[in-house]
């Protein structure tokens, strides 16, 4: 209709260039930390098939912390766990590995 805008005159596009110019994509709630000096008190290593399990114990100024790295096909993913939870993570994992031994497999491993 004559004097009417469309609906599309409404709409707001979002291609259209930022008035603060290219910006890189940037994380703003991380902020990099300086690293925290870590001694190592104790390291073992086991290896699962394909995958490499790597545990450090180990200690910095916050604290004692058990480090476990999982490295398999060039990546390398790691969980920290505080040694006050050290001792209920290991009756958790006792458990798992009780259930483990007594659930029968659904099905056969492959060989």
């Amino acid at each position: 209709m004559p004097g009417q805008k469309s609906f599309y005159e409404f709409m707001i596009s979002n291609e259209r260039p930022s008035p603060y110019g290219h910006r890189p994509y940037e994380r703003p709630y991380v902020q990099s930390k300086p690293p925290v000096a870590e001694d190592t008190l104790k390291t073992g290593q086991v290896q699962i098939e394909r995958k490499t399990l790597v545990l450090m114990l180990k200690e910095n100024p916050r604290g004692r912390f058990l480090r476990i790295t999982e490295e398999a096909s060039g990546h390398r993913n790691s969980i920290i766990i505080p040694a006050p939870g050290l001792e209920e993570f290991k009756k958790l994992l006792d458990e798992m590995v009780k259930a483990s031994n007594e659930i029968p497999l659904k099905t056969p491993p492959e060989m």
